[in-house]
């Protein structure tokens, strides 16, 4: 076998072997790069594409076919879309800040030495992962608790994950105990160690959860489905967002108000279900990039520290 060399400063030389495992690979992340990549691209390109342009482009979109911005115009003058970011915005920081209460009062409790219980209690909320009562008597509890044609019926429903839990019970775990010790001989209770010692060791894990749970529910429309009916003026973004591209009626309706002729009107159409994507996960792609260095670390001390 072929020795590394050094370098003169002191560095390793790669052997020829590394070298073409290094450009292998990097070719096959490019690659891998380019295919997850190139969904989104073309959506972007779609929505920014003139709709009779795009009516005659077969294949696949390398850029724009042409350049229009009628189909954001159309999109950013819908109410709906407006309506359901702010009912969106408030599930996602009421909502997400509900979970991470719950969540991290459980795994607190969890995590402590002197629960004599806990494995009992644990064993009961893993026990739910895999076993439920299902649509039918959750529906039925929701509904006899008033939850029904009102935002706790989004929000308060599946609102603890028990992966979550496990996770972030796992990292307050991983806290010195001779922490917890010198912080009650001065004096401190429970909430106190939570707040003041388990908390800011567990930063990365909470910022990990949280970020889960933000995305979680961004993308949420069931509970809505299921749970809100017809009371539209509630329905987060991803209910109108259903309408439009499954249902397929609300756009045709919007277009036939603002006098579109129906000629032009299922060309338009076409544009406004990639504007409504684009538009609709923005805010995600913006916010993702400044809170992902938290994943691997966050998952990782939450996962195989005991």
């Amino acid at each position: 076998m072929k020795k590394n060399h050094s370098y003169g400063d002191g560095g390793i030389r790669p052997t020829n072997g590394e070298m073409v495992f290094y450009r292998i690979n990097y070719l096959v992340m490019t690659i891998l790069m380019i295919i997850t990549l190139y969904p989104m691209l073309y959506v972007v390109f779609c929505s920014f594409s003139d709709p009779n342009e795009f009516a005659i482009t077969k294949g696949l979109l390398l850029r724009p076919a042409g350049f229009s911005t009628l189909g954001y115009e159309t999109v950013l003058s819908m109410k709906m879309i407006w309506l359901g970011y702010r009912n969106t915005l408030v599930y996602v920081f009421v909502g997400s800040s509900i979970s991470m209460v719950l969540t991290i009062m459980a795994a607190f409790v969890l995590s402590r030495r002197e629960f004599l219980v806990k494995k009992v209690v644990m064993w009961l909320v893993v026990f739910t992962m895999y076993f439920g009562g299902g649509m039918i008597p959750t529906y039925l509890v929701v509904s006899q608790m008033g939850l029904t044609k009102t935002v706790w019926g989004v929000m308060l429903p599946g609102c603890v994950s028990v992966y979550n839990t496990i996770v972030l019970r796992t990292s307050f775990n991983a806290v010195p105990a001779t922490l917890e010790e010198s912080a009650r001989i001065d004096g401190a209770g429970d909430l106190r160690i939570l707040i003041n010692v388990v908390l800011p060791l567990s930063g990365a894990a909470i910022a990990t959860i949280s970020l889960f749970y933000i995305v979680g529910t961004w993308g949420a429309w069931y509970n809505a489905l299921v749970y809100l009916q017809d009371k539209r003026e509630l329905y987060p973004l991803q209910m109108f967002l259903r309408e439009m591209l499954i249902e397929d009626k609300t756009t045709d309706v919007y277009l036939t108000a603002q006098g579109g002729k129906a000629s032009n009107q299922h060309l338009i159409k076409e544009i406004v279900k990639y504007c409504i994507i684009i538009v609709s996960t923005l805010p995600i792609l913006v916010v993702y990039p400044f809170i992902q260095k938290y994943f691997v670390k966050g998952v990782m001390v939450g996962a195989l520290k005991e």
